[in-house]
């Protein structure tokens, strides 16, 4: 099978290296329920911080930059969350921060953008990722902040786009594609599933951080379901439409909390670090789409990154594309007719949560481990983003 060496990325900078990757578990985003209910999110950034440090043996001075996404950077996420989270955790504050928001591709732009500052010689070792804490901080509140100054989509905007619920986005991808309520019941039984059995094989333990959390050590997913039937499925409400809807909470991501980093360097700093060459990145891109069915991004970001490296989807060896909704996944399955046994093969956001602002850089860490443990050689991640937009990575395993 033909692979490519160098692409468009590297031909135009220098080797982008992912040295490590971790992430928390993730929690259920319910103020009373989940595990981080009494945990600040710069706690659960910072723990990343910290894992990835010692994992490389890495002195806190010789970080760079710090690029975060959060989806939602109000109250306790506010003012910077990526560089609270490092001063928190008591690094030496000459290491910068930014801290970004892309919507749900926020941790993965944040990772693309530090590979941006890697490849173009701006810096040697970045860390990149992001965090999000919905319990806490909950998805509707720029909706409450909305009330008080002002609205984000003011009445010239709204006469262009006639702004919808991402819900309704996934309820409008269901008919487009034609992708019937059962499928997507089944798809969910699935993601739950193969979450459930890579968590009881330890899959998941090269990436995840341990955490105390509400008095144990945490080392696991909260919202996996290993008894997920379609029988239950089939009886769930459809809340974003009364009548003839196809999408139900079982078939959507979960409100989740949770954050995920990745450490990049170039090749001459991980050679003089001793770092672990784990992976590359090989390239990188994020598209625009409809704002109104705007969760359809995976679909030309992926059909981008394919062609301008001269790859077919057959030539990847694993995918992980964010479960948003049932149907993201399965409109995406139609366009391109993947082996399935090789997309999202550890289950995805429908069984393990989805801490809108962290789940990019949870995926780089969740694809690396796997493509590890399977000894292959091409990943690709992919998202939707609220507003309209795509991102995708394509990662290779580095020689």
């Amino acid at each position: 099978m033909s692979r490519p060496r160098t692409g468009p990325m590297q031909s135009a900078g220098r080797e982008v290296v992912l040295a490590e990757a971790v992430r928390t578990p993730m929690g259920k985003g319910h103020p009373e329920k989940g595990w981080y209910r009494d945990t600040h999110p710069n706690e659960m950034l910072a723990a990343c911080y910290d894992e990835l440090l010692a994992r490389a043996d890495l002195r806190a001075t010789e970080v760079e930059d710090l690029v975060i996404g959060c989806t939602a950077p109000f109250g306790e996420q506010s003012r910077n969350i990526g560089r609270n989270a490092w001063l928190q955790a008591g690094h030496p504050p000459e290491v910068p921060a930014v801290t970004l928001d892309r919507r749900c591709g926020s941790a993965q732009t944040a990772a693309e953008m530090g590979a941006g500052l890697v490849g173009s010689g701006t810096h040697d070792i970045v860390i990149a990722g992001g965090v999000e804490h919905m319990g806490r901080v909950p998805i509707n509140s720029p909706g409450e902040i909305s009330k008080l100054y002002g609205d984000p989509w003011p009445a010239e905007l709204r006469e262009q786009y006639s702004f919808v619920h991402q819900g309704e986005s996934a309820e409008l991808i269901a008919e487009q594609w034609a992708i019937e309520r059962a499928e997507m019941d089944e798809f969910a039984v699935r993601s739950h599933r193969l979450a459930a059995q890579a968590n009881s094989e330890g899959r998941f333990d090269a990436e995840i951080v341990p955490m105390e959390l509400v008095g144990e050590t945490r080392r696991n997913d909260q919202g996996i379901r290993p008894d997920t039937e379609l029988a239950a499925l089939a009886q769930l409400k459809t809340p974003f439409r009364a009548e003839n809807g196809r999408i139900t909470a079982g078939t959507s991501s979960q409100i989740s909390d949770g954050a995920a980093a990745v450490l990049l360097t170039s090749r001459t700093a991980a050679n003089e670090f001793e770092l672990d060459a784990r992976a590359r990145v090989l390239d990188q891109t994020t598209v625009g789409v409809d704002p109104i069915i705007m969760l359809t991004g995976p679909i030309p970001a992926t059909r981008k990154l394919l062609d301008r490296n001269g790859l077919s989807i057959d030539d990847i060896d694993l995918i992980e594309i964010n479960e948003a909704f049932a149907s993201v996944v399965l409109a995406w399955e139609r366009e391109f007719k993947p082996d399935m046994d090789r997309v999202n093969v550890n289950g995805g956001a429908i069984a393990l949560g989805h801490p809108v602002g962290a789940t990019g850089a949870r995926l780089m860490a969740t694809l690396v481990a796997e493509m590890e443990r399977r000894d292959v050689e091409l990943g690709l991640v992919t998202m939707c983003c609220g507003g309209g937009l795509g991102t995708a990575t394509l990662i290779e395993r580095a020689g």
